[in-house]
């Protein structure tokens, strides 16, 4: 069995990245509520604990405290960011506001390499996000490194073998940081390298053949990495008691609906049925703007389609599957459970109108995007399966801004066309993690031969990351970026003007709404 990390989420949205980073390094990581006892993580043989970030301040009276026994456990501890604060505040150093909040890049000074830093260099340039600091030392701790707003932004007591650390060493903005987690792992923890993309395929078949049963499963099949690898998956343990539904919204990209019949009718000998629903979801968005009414629309509209769909198919289901990713599930929840804190809803995750005598099937929910990949590699998915950019489960119904219209969205599909062709010709769409355009609900003046026009804004937006919770975006040749431009204000009637995003994430979110 695999030897166990124990991530103890205290509200940070980046909690789920740290287990990914985690896994990255081939160990089993596994994510605890902050307030599980000791005694129950001894049990289950936890090696290491980390303590994750959170919005919460250790003077809040509601500030989230973890057993405190964890620290009589005798495994080595590590502290990010809230996690610090916690170990000063519980263990008898002291906390207080910082004068500045740090946010953003920072670097951090090593002065001493340790277990926390071997082989890495005495400066790295690091990613903050805290309004506390430690002030004062807990007996037993001695400081290494120091950043700009603290003198102890990390921390080691040796003989316990507790660290902390002020900065996230999980995101992609830190340099380095999956090396500080590695040697937290390996270097500490004494960590074996045992969790690999197969044992979790072997885990998962079993896992669902077990919550299935003799049961049959429908599946939303969009043609996309998720729920394509969730398909494979299932069908893998289950076989031919899983029918897959193609759901064509009216909002799909550019010959979507033909691409993903002759796909899976060539890879996958998968029972497919196409619902043309088009006419459906684009009355129920007539006229509505507001982004998250508009997630909602499409949610229950799709889920009314697969009402219909499983009484057409005449087959009694018990379980509808989706490829609800961590991403997912970490964007549609408030964090520190603050409903302010919410960033995006999602139509893929929540429960299902007790009407729908269906349970939920996610067999991918504890995954992020590049472990799906890999998953879905190892069960033998074509390239342009696995390698395929993400794509919004609300479809262009996101990509046009203000309301929609079967006009705006024909010019939209046309301008995406153009975009992933001239991506695809230059080899950058299988380089970068997504690139696509946005439409806006602004017209501005344009020239076309001897005439003025006046029509819309197109935005592109071409971005790379890891695992999607933060994304910088891409630095695309000029002269690619001139090609597209020149195309899709030639080439597509009611575009004038085509402008490119360049605002990462965060502050911004991949998408626009």
């Amino acid at each position: 069995m695999a030897q166990t990390i124990a991530v103890l989420d205290f509200g940070s949205q980046y909690t789920q990245v740290i287990a990914r980073r985690i896994r990255e390094c081939q160990v089993y990581s596994k994510i605890y509520h902050y307030a599980t006892p000791a005694a129950q993580l001894k049990a289950d043989g936890v090696i290491g604990i980390i303590l994750s970030g959170g919005p919460s301040s250790v003077f809040s009276k509601r500030a989230p405290i973890p057993d405190r026994a964890l620290f009589d456990l005798g495994v080595p501890v590590l502290g990010i960011c809230y996690g610090i604060q916690l170990m000063g505040h519980l263990l008898g150093g002291q906390v207080a506001k910082s004068e500045h909040r740090e946010y953003g890049h920072g670097t951090l000074s090593i002065r001493k390499a340790g277990r926390l830093f071997s082989k890495l260099p005495k400066k790295l340039r690091v990613w903050n996000s805290h309004g506390d600091r430690l002030t004062k030392l807990p007996p037993g701790f001695t400081a290494i490194g120091t950043t700009d707003n603290s003198e102890l932004a990390v921390i080691e007591n040796l003989k316990k073998n507790f660290y902390g650390i002020q900065f996230h060493p999980e995101v992609f903005h830190t340099e380095r940081g999956v090396d500080v987690i590695r040697n937290f792992l390996l270097g500490v923890c004494k960590a074996r390298q045992d969790w690999t993309t197969k044992d979790y395929i072997k885990k998962s078949v079993a896992d669902i053949r077990a919550q299935v049963g003799s049961s049959h499963v429908i599946l939303g099949l969009s043609g996309g990495v998720d729920s394509s690898v969730a398909a494979a998956l299932i069908h893998q343990a289950i076989g031919r008691q899983l029918v897959c539904v193609f759901v064509d919204n009216g909002l799909l990209r550019k010959g979507e609906r033909e691409t993903v019949e002759s796909l899976y009718a060539r890879n996958f000998k998968i029972d497919l049925r196409v619902v043309d629903a088009s006419k459906l979801f684009l009355s129920r968005l007539r006229g509505v703007t507001d982004p998250e009414r508009k997630r909602k629309i499409i949610g229950v509209t799709f889920v009314e389609v697969f009402e219909k769909a499983l009484k057409d198919i005449g087959r009694q289901a018990d379980f509808l599957a989706q490829g609800t990713l961590y991403p997912d599930v970490i964007e549609s929840v408030a964090i520190g459970n603050n409903p302010a804190a919410l960033i995006k809803s999602h139509h893929n995750v929540g429960g299902l109108p007790a009407r729908m005598k269906l349970k939920l099937l996610e067999p991918l929910r504890e995954l992020f995007k590049d472990e799906v990949r890999a998953v879905g590699t190892a069960l033998g998915l074509p390239k342009e399966v696995v390698w395929r950019q993400p794509f919004p489960g609300p479809g262009l119904g996101v990509r046009v801004l203000g309301d929609i219209s079967p006009d705006k969205l024909e010019i939209l599909r046309n301008a995406d066309a153009i975009l992933q062709e001239e991506m695809m010709t230059s080899g950058l769409y299988w380089k970068v993690w997504q690139s696509f355009c946005v439409f806006l609900p602004v017209k501005s003046v344009g020239v076309i031969g001897d005439e003025r026009n006046y029509a819309y804004v197109i935005a592109v937006r071409v971005v790379e990351s890891i695992d999607a919770m933060t994304a910088d975006w891409s630095r695309v040749p000029y002269d690619l970026l001139q090609r597209i431009s020149n195309r899709i204000t030639n080439e597509v009637r009611g575009v004038s003007r085509v402008v490119l995003d360049i605002s990462s994430k965060p502050p911004a979110t991949i998408e626009w709404e």
